[in-house]
């Protein structure tokens, strides 16, 4: 993926691929959503090398796809991360072997929501789905999230099923 300058309402964001070196603000935007923080995810230093390995996996196989935006400055990839997204490919049989496009851990910094950031990135990727065929966009959102489900259906997705979360414990519990 190239980089890809994003128009916001006031100013632009750059969305690119993540580098490991972009993996702490990651874990900081996922710490700072009450819901995320309440699973497990604190940026506490003892889970460094999960989230890395995670990475690792992530960033090794191409059918994923960990984005962020940073503040934009000139063309070229620094800054400050504000928001990321992670993308994944899933091939299928159902819909006549239809592929559909999984959208993940979409998060915003708190202190940069309501510039259009989000919105612009699902609409870069709602458009990258399109560019590559992928018939069907789909996503997630715990039901607590009543913001953003109106969010992402003014954006166009439907509720269109009901979901199912099943943990699975390790050995130990």
């Amino acid at each position: 993926m190239n980089d890809v300058a994003l128009a916001l309402p006031a100013g632009s964001v750059l969305l690119r691929r993540a580098t490991i070196d972009d993996l702490p603000t990651i874990i900081d935007l996922l710490a700072d959503d009450p819901i995320s923080a309440a699973r497990g995810d604190s940026a506490d230093a003892g889970d460094r090398e999960a989230y890395e390995s995670a990475f690792a996996a992530i960033d090794s196989d191409p059918a994923q796809r960990l984005l962020v935006a940073v503040d934009a400055h000139g063309s070229d990839s620094t800054g400050v991360v504000v928001a990321t997204m992670q993308l994944t490919v899933i091939p299928g049989l159902a819909r006549r072997g239809s592929s559909r496009l999984q959208i993940e851990a979409v998060r915003v910094s708190s202190s940069q929501r309501n510039r259009g950031i989000g919105a612009a990135m699902m609409r870069w990727a709602l458009a990258d789905a399109r560019a590559a065929g992928v018939p069907l966009v789909q996503l997630t959102s715990d039901a607590a999230r009543v913001d953003a489900h109106r969010f992402y259906e003014r954006l166009g997705f439907e509720a269109s099923h009901v979901g199912f979360k099943y943990r699975v414990l390790s050995a130990e519990h």
